[in-house]
């Protein structure tokens, strides 16, 4: 079983950028796709992007769409979320995903996910 760490969260003014990272273990992630999800106060778990396991295909929510940006680097185990122009909406926490998959496009359902972090915030002051 994969172990997923993620980082980078904070508190950013709107307009401005962060950049998440996952770090995975335990498994050899390039038999891996990966996500990222966020999950709001009171709201459902929402898909943001998804990565298939060579970093080819790359698939974006449509209110992040030209904002985010997914990659990965599979010599490293790592996963990233470069998040620009940042909006008070994008206020959640942030969810990194890994299921053994080699579709060229993976599931955005978060119930098809196997592996999940623990998470982390993202707050956008307006």
């Amino acid at each position: 079983q994969v172990q997923l760490v993620e980082s980078g969260g904070g508190l950013v003014q709107a307009g401005g950028s962060l950049k998440l990272s996952c770090a995975a273990s335990g498994v050899t992630f390039s038999s891996y796709a990966a996500a990222w999800f966020r999950q709001a106060p009171g709201e459902e778990r929402d898909f943001v992007a998804t990565i298939n396991w060579n970093g080819k295909y790359t698939y974006y929510a449509d209110s992040v769409k030209g904002r985010f940006t997914i990659s990965r680097d599979n010599a490293k185990n790592t996963v990233y979320l470069q998040m620009n122009s940042l909006k008070s909406e994008d206020t959640a926490a942030y969810y990194c995903a890994a299921l053994v998959s080699l579709s060229t496009n993976p599931d955005r359902d978060s119930k098809r996910w196997t592996s999940w972090g623990r998470g982390t915030q993202v707050t956008v002051s307006s």
